[in-house]
């Protein structure tokens, strides 16, 4: 299935100043496949190493870490010679080696002619321990996300509409066909092994079976690399994001998960889970001046999950409740559109935020797209009014703003076409004058 990060490694390929890379990204979101097709079809030979599996690799970084001997050795050990700029080297799981990625500070400084990345689900909560250090500074990072909704509508054959809407045509006589692959996507998410069964069986309760392992996968991960002490904690954060979510006013309180912790209590474990790619903090800004993170409140926050379709699992949807559109599922479906339209802002830009008012008005998210904040209202349905948007304008005044739904009509852009909010900021701009009561 085709990725969108495969442009951005074929740029860093090609960077004359280029430095060895590692690729972030939870677990199961593609990292390997990925990789491994980039080595096939960029390169003539791909040298493949994986550490949580294979402990012999590791020894060969325990004698020293000379690039130029580290290459040598695993040459020998594969039958077959690695060759600068023929050979793509892939330390999958790295931080199950801390040696090898000590080792990545060398061959940036002593042997950059190599092409080597490093990749891991945990490599944000990987701790080094002297002699051993993460090379800052001395590395490219990249973070995988699970699959954004247009490379879900390209995996099931739409890369021509997902073409014309980029190039910004019109596509007003696919708004049906786009809500029902939206729809979807709600049930099923990015997970890649989850998206790749739809296409070729178009069964759900596959899907369900395969979102419930990679569930299972990361309470597994958690109680094997968590310190110990936090794995309840952890697990119990992880849990309560569908119920937190739920509230009316969806802050993280952290009494919620338990009664009896409190924020200090549990702030390491919520650094891991995020450290770990898991959940998503959604912090709140009440001054929105740039740039956006001088004027956060790292206390006052949401929390995502890192996919809409892991979410939904999470929560115990049922696919047949999406499906139907009941109205026990009104209510949610709101939290469900939130998750939906932060991980698809959080792919484009990476960090974002929300705004809040003191008598209770609230904007979704804010994102700063060049010299500008936009702040970005959502309607999980038709956009009857947008009072808190209206309001924001009406006190700021901002360049640019956006309301997002399932309607397509003038001014507005789809949720279902919200990858495109970068061209359509350009070319349209949203309403500035801050009506945007309908």
């Amino acid at each position: 299935m085709k990725r969108l990060m495969m442009d951005e490694l074929i740029q860093w390929r090609n960077k004359e100043n280029r430095k060895p890379l590692i690729l972030q990204g939870v677990r199961q979101c593609g990292k390997t496949y990925l990789l491994k097709e980039f080595g096939e079809r960029f390169y003539e030979d791909v040298a493949y190493y994986k550490f949580d599996t294979d402990k012999q690799i590791a020894q060969v970084f325990e004698k020293n870490l000379y690039p130029h001997r580290i290459m040598e050795d695993l040459s020998l050990q594969r039958e077959k010679t690695i060759r600068p700029g023929k050979t793509l080297v892939i330390f999958d799981e790295a931080q199950a080696c801390y040696a090898a990625l000590t080792s990545l500070k060398y061959f940036q400084e002593e042997a950059p002619e190599y092409h080597v990345i490093a990749a891991g689900s945990l490599l944000g909560v990987a701790k080094p321990q002297p002699p051993y250090s993460f090379p800052v500074g001395k590395v490219d990072m990249l973070t995988l996300f699970p699959m954004s909704f247009k490379e879900f509508l390209i995996a099931n054959g739409r890369e021509m509409l997902v073409r014309r809407m980029d190039e910004g045509g019109d596509y007003s006589g696919f708004s049906a066909m786009l809500k029902e692959y939206l729809e979807r996507y709600y049930i099923i998410g990015g997970m890649p092994e989850a998206v790749r069964d739809w296409v070729e069986n178009k069964d759900i309760e596959r899907v369900d079976e395969i979102l419930a392992r990679i569930l299972d996968g990361y309470e597994a991960d958690v109680s094997k690399h968590a310190p110990r002490g936090d794995f309840p904690k952890i697990s119990a954060i992880w849990n309560s994001i569908p119920k937190q979510l739920a509230k009316e006013n969806q802050k993280f309180i952290f009494s919620q998960v338990k009664s009896s912790w409190r924020a200090k209590d549990l702030e390491d474990a919520l650094w891991w889970l995020a450290r770990a790619g898991m959940v998503y903090k959604l912090e709140l800004v009440k001054t929105p001046l740039m740039p956006l993170k001088a004027y956060a409140d790292a206390t006052h926050f949401k929390l995502f999950a890192c996919d809409v379709g892991l979410m939904r699992k999470l929560a115990g949807v049922a696919p047949a409740v999406i499906m139907d559109n009941t109205g026990n599922y009104t209510s949610f479906k709101g939290s469900m559109t939130e998750n939906y339209a932060f991980c698809e802002l959080k792919n484009i830009y990476g960090s974002i935020y929300y705004w809040r008012s003191d008598n209770s008005a609230e904007v979704d998210f804010l994102v700063q797209d060049e010299a500008d904040v936009v702040p970005v209202e959502v309607k999980s349905s038709k956009a009857k009014s947008a009072q808190s948007l209206s309001q924001y304008c009406k006190k700021y005044k901002p360049g640019k703003s956006l309301l997002t739904s399932l309607e397509q009509k003038s001014g507005t852009l789809p949720l279902y076409a919200l990858w495109t909010i970068k061209n359509w900021l350009k070319d349209k701009g949203g309403k500035t004058e801050g009506d945007w009561l309908t």
